[in-house]
């Protein structure tokens, strides 16, 4: 375990894996990661081809994109053909790995990786990599936020929304990349080794691709598995997952350096930075002398989840050398991430706000706590196989009505009870409804605790959705 006082002037070099300019490649899935890595892998010499399981009318741009690049399009049932011809499969994350195209790949002794894997074997800089169930996306681009404001060269990407390989590419060995890592790009990796790892919580998500929860945890773990005493692991010791991989009690050892954060009382002693009395201090050595960071009102981010996203991004700065001077009022100026608890109106003297990123119900937990007094939860979508009791108790203390839609509907609602509960049809139904149980003072928030693809593209189309209704529904207040 280490202390802040004896991490800075660690070596910064990733020592990657050689990639092969010549190499042949097979990029598996074409969507917001498969298609930047045709991209790259093109422009850095290697020959690549593409596929992907979707209806061949839904994928005429696509195609015409990968062709464009200099690659070649192959449908999956002409794939055997092809193998023979290939060095090393790139699995996009959204394709599972128990799938029965990945299955005939393995057993034609292709190995498959994922793309942090091939942007870890091109990036020069740095990698920080931030995973967990929630807060990932705050925390990457919280902490790019401070190393800009410290003076750092930084890049971000991952599962923020930009492909990392795009941002490894371009990064010099000056610079830093800070990079949201799922599980989904977990589960490929081989030798992805971040000179900083983060673990920021593990709760049930996913189960619809995972038997269990131990089986989502180990995909988690193995952000730090390359890693050794060279490196730094961040983790979070209010998560009993996270916890039980502190030194001496766990059996799961981590061999990187370990710095460890918490915003409750229990394991303040054996953190290097903490929330205590309103205050976030930094510990030179666990359990010896702290200074004062910050205030905790001082966050502009509501929800007490947000102190623990603040303490993971400081630790980041300051295990990578940020000067501490000035970074608790960067902080202060940081205006947090669409689809994040982000207002969107307040009409009638009521406020509406976007969580549509909640996407499991530990986030949805999360957001009902942020806020004070009157609260409609708008929520629902595609179920991940996903237990709702304890979000539905927390529904049942913290709302005053809930708007179910989407598939899972039913199966929040049977874990509800006391608020009424309104079931809707469309997002704007849901709002109309929700406005109508709402009061002056009160909250409109959409988290829904699931999945999109039910009825949207995504979780970022599904909160524009809400946005738009909520800007029609100004519309019609106003005249």
């Amino acid at each position: 375990m280490a202390g802040f006082g004896n991490l800075l002037g660690f070596g910064l070099g990733n020592r990657a894996m050689s990639f092969h300019a010549g190499g042949r490649y097979l990029v598996i899935g074409l969507g917001r990661t498969g298609l930047p890595t045709v991209d790259v892998l093109r422009s850095q010499g290697a020959q690549v081809v593409a596929t992907d399981e979707k209806d061949p009318p839904t994928m005429r741009d696509v195609v015409s994109r990968v062709e464009a690049a200099g690659a070649r399009f192959c449908d999956p049932a002409a794939l055997m053909t092809v193998l023979p011809h290939i060095d090393t499969a790139v699995l996009s994350p959204g394709v599972p790995r128990s799938g029965a195209l990945v299955r005939s790949i393995l057993a034609a002794g292709i190995p498959i990786i994922s793309e942090i894997e091939v942007a870890y074997q091109l990036c020069k800089a740095p990698i920080i990599a931030v995973t967990g169930t929630k807060g990932k996306s705050t925390v990457t681009a919280l902490a790019a936020h401070l190393f800009a404001a410290a003076g750092k060269n930084v890049l971000a990407g991952g599962n923020i929304g930009n492909a990392l390989i795009k941002e490894a590419v371009s990064a010099s060995k000056d610079d830093w990349v800070i990079a949201e890592i799922s599980s989904f790009q977990l589960e490929s990796i081989r030798d992805f080794r971040p000179r900083i790892s983060v673990l920021l919580n593990i709760a049930p998500d996913h189960l619809d691709r995972y038997d269990s929860m131990d089986e989502y945890a180990a995909a988690k773990y193995r952000i730090f598995e390359n890693q050794d005493r060279s490196d730094i692991f961040i983790g979070n010791l209010e998560d009993p997952r996270i916890l039980a991989l502190y030194p001496e009690r766990g059996t799961r050892r981590v061999r990187a350096q370990t710095l460890w954060f918490t915003a409750g009382g229990a394991h303040r002693e054996l953190a290097s930075l903490f929330a205590y009395d309103g205050t976030i201090w930094r510990a030179r050595e666990p359990g010896g002398d702290a200074a004062q960071v910050m205030r905790c009102s001082d966050i502009p981010l509501p929800g007490t989840h947000n102190v623990e996203n603040v303490l993971a991004a400081l630790s980041i700065a300051f295990a990578a050398g940020c000067d501490p001077a000035g970074l608790g009022a960067a902080i202060t100026r940081f205006r947090g991430m669409p689809h994040r608890l982000q207002t969107i109106a307040e009409i009638g003297g009521t406020r509406y706000v976007d969580d549509s990123k909640a996407t499991n119900p530990a986030a949805v937990i999360a957001a009902l706590h942020a806020f004070a007094g009157g609260l409609v939860l708008i929520a629902g979508g595609k179920s991940k196989r996903t237990d709702f009791r304890q979000m539905g108790q927390a529904i049942s203390a913290r709302a005053k009505s809930v708007v179910l839609f989407g598939e899972a509907a039913d199966e929040i609602a049977a874990s509800i009870a006391g608020p009424p509960i309104e079931r809707a049809s469309s997002m704007d139904d849901a709002v109309v409804r929700a406005a109508r149980a709402a009061q002056a003072g009160d909250v409109v928030l959409l988290s829904p605790g699931c999945a999109s693809f039910d009825m949207f593209d995504s979780a970022e189309h599904r909160g524009d959705v809400f946005a738009a209704c909520v800007q029609a529904l100004g519309a019609v207040a106003r005249a």
